[in-house]
Parts: structure tokens; C-alpha cells; sequence
């Protein structure tokens, strides 16, 4: 093998292996490291518009509105938002149109990743 090609393949091996060691732009600092950003997606599959979404830390009272630009229609509509750094357990509320609130308790962002709304209220994706 030449020398050139050794070094040219020497350099694509480093800057791959580079590019693996160092954070994406998505990763964010949490105070105690690299957390990275999780993505999490709501699928409105009743037969309400969802209004509003507010996602907190379980069991904790102190809610962070997602933005959803517009109502999310019912029928079988989806939607992703990030989920705010910080543990794997969150309270998920879902307001829809009239006023109506659902609360999703001790939903593990770390494990699933989304929830889907049905006209049970319930959630088919989680155990």
C-alpha cells in the first residue's frame, strides 16, 4: 500500500472518529454534562382539536406550554416537540377545544417516544 493512501485513509479515520466524540449542535448542557435534546411526538387520534400542551417534571406543578403554532386537528394528526433537559419521568397535560385537560402521569420520555391520543383517553403505547 502507498503511502498516500495510507494517509488519506489515516485522516478520513480520524475525522470520523472526531466527528463521533464531539457533541452535535443538538446536545445542550445541563449543568451536570451533555444532555442531549429528546424529541417526542403526539399523535391526536380522538376527534377533538388539541389546544394546548404543557409538559413538567413529574409530580411537579411547574408546567412548560409547547408551542403548536396551531390547534392540532383530531382525527389522526401528529406533531413532535423537544422535551425540556432534565430527568426521564414527566406529567404530560393536553388541553383540547371546549377545555377539556388530560394528564399523562410518570410518562418515561427516556423509554417511549410519544404518546398517542385516543378517544378512550387512554394510550396504546405504553405497557
Amino acid at each position: 500500500m502507498n503511502t498516500t493512501r495510507v494517509t488519506i485513509l489515516t485522516a478520513l479515520f480520524t475525522v470520523t472518529l472526531g466527528s463521533l466524540i464531539i457533541p452535535s449542535a443538538s446536545a445542550r448542557d445541563a449543568g451536570t454534562g451533555l444532555a442531549f435534546a429528546r424529541h417526542f411526538d403526539l399523535v391526536n387520534a380522538t376527534f377533538d382539536s388539541v389546544i394546548a400542551v404543557a409538559i413538567a417534571p413529574a409530580d411537579q406543578k411547574n408546567f412548560n406550554d409547547v408551542a403548536l403554532g396551531e390547534p392540532q386537528q383530531g382525527g389522526l394528526t401528529s406533531m413532535t416537540f423537544d422535551v425540556p433537559a432534565g430527568g426521564c419521568l414527566r406529567d404530560l397535560r393536553v388541553t383540547f377545544r371546549g377545555g377539556r385537560t388530560q394528564l399523562f402521569p410518570h410518562v418515561d420520555v427516556c423509554r417511549s417516544s410519544g404518546e398517542r391520543l385516543t378517544a378512550r383517553g387512554g394510550n396504546t403505547n405504553r405497557p
